[in-house]
């Protein structure tokens, strides 16, 4: 699985963006598909996943009520809304896929989030 993320970008605080995935593989509707993010200086931490038929999704508490994933297995692409957005969010995203019981193994390059006050 190949994985090319995008929708990055500089935002004031309280906007919104959109982050998109696009996977190449034929296994990508099998996958279970994440968002991470790394802040300069700080560990990267899994933001938010979703199961291979998108039933399943799990976000961070520093993002719940305000982030949303989605998938379209159809398109091959994953999505993070991500709504109200704050300074902290400031970030390189990355998305990243796995199979079930296994560790994440596929991973974007990244897109850089920028939220100013």
């Amino acid at each position: 699985v190949q994985l090319q993320a995008s929708g990055g970008g500089l935002v004031q605080a309280g906007g919104s963006l959109r982050l998109s995935c696009v996977a190449s593989g034929r296994s990508f509707s099998i996958t279970t598909m994440g968002w991470f993010r790394q802040a300069p200086g700080k560990e990267r931490e899994l933001v938010s996943s979703i199961n291979w038929n998108g039933y399943i999704t799990d976000y961070a508490d520093s993002v719940k009520g305000r982030f949303t994933i989605s998938r379209d297995n159809a398109k091959n692409t994953v999505y993070l809304q991500m709504n109200s957005l704050k300074p902290e969010d400031t970030a390189v995203y990355y998305c990243a896929a796995k199979y079930h019981g296994l560790p994440y193994e596929y991973w974007g390059q990244g897109t850089l989030v920028t939220v100013s006050s």
